[in-house]
């Protein structure tokens, strides 16, 4: 994720703009992204279930929905590659990656500076609604491009009798947000008031 980070300062430097900054970091965030299916399967799921202190859901969802973001949105409808909403959430989870696997790291070298406490448990607060708004953006904006090249769907009749509109799945999509992500965002704020206030009341008896 830094080598993200580092991409998107070094485009931005050379090119003088924000705009279309997305080409220069494609090849990496797929990458990366992909990687974290690894990382779920692993981490949360499989081997290590407690070492990382999420809910495996919500984290599953956050996940899913940005490798989802990341293929078969940004990378399957071209146009929207441009769209400043994807510059937002790329923003927006390298922030948060960077700092979260900063967290991690220091917290099993048993020494977790405050300061990387304080910024995964605080930035949070303008990082994910600034994710989800340039994920649905971003999903908004590739509509009507999906409703005119009938992307992904599948019309009857055919010899499987199934019918499928990518069309009204991404509106699907969009609507899930609304249950998940107040559910995501409660429950970091949750943990932030835990984290941190036990933080304080720690240094205060020291």
């Amino acid at each position: 994720w830094l080598v993200i980070a580092v991409g998107l300062v070094r485009a931005y430097l050379a090119k003088g703009s924000y705009h279309s900054l997305y080409y220069s970091i494609e090849k990496p965030l797929k990458f990366f992204q992909t990687g974290a299916l690894l990382e779920e399967y692993l981490l949360i799921v499989k081997y290590l279930p407690g070492i990382v202190p999420s809910s495996v859901v919500l984290t599953a969802f956050q996940v899913m929905s940005r490798v989802f973001l990341t293929w078969a949105v940004t990378h399957s409808v071209k146009e929207v590659q441009t769209e400043d909403s994807v510059l937002l959430f790329v923003v927006a989870w390298t922030i948060t990656e960077i700092i979260r696997y900063s967290f991690y790291t220091f917290s099993l070298l048993n020494h977790l500076p405050y300061l990387i406490k304080w910024a995964r448990y605080t930035l949070f607060i303008v990082l994910y609604p600034m994710g989800v708004s340039g994920e649905l953006l971003t999903i908004y904006a590739a509509l009507p491009f999906v409703r005119q090249s009938g992307l992904y769907s599948i019309s009857l009749p055919n010899k499987y009798n199934f019918s499928f509109d990518y069309y009204t799945f991404l509106i699907l999509v969009m609507i899930s947000y609304i249950p998940i992500f107040p559910q995501l965002y409660f429950h970091m704020l949750h943990q932030r008031r835990k984290v941190l206030s036990h933080t304080e009341e720690h240094k205060k008896s020291e």
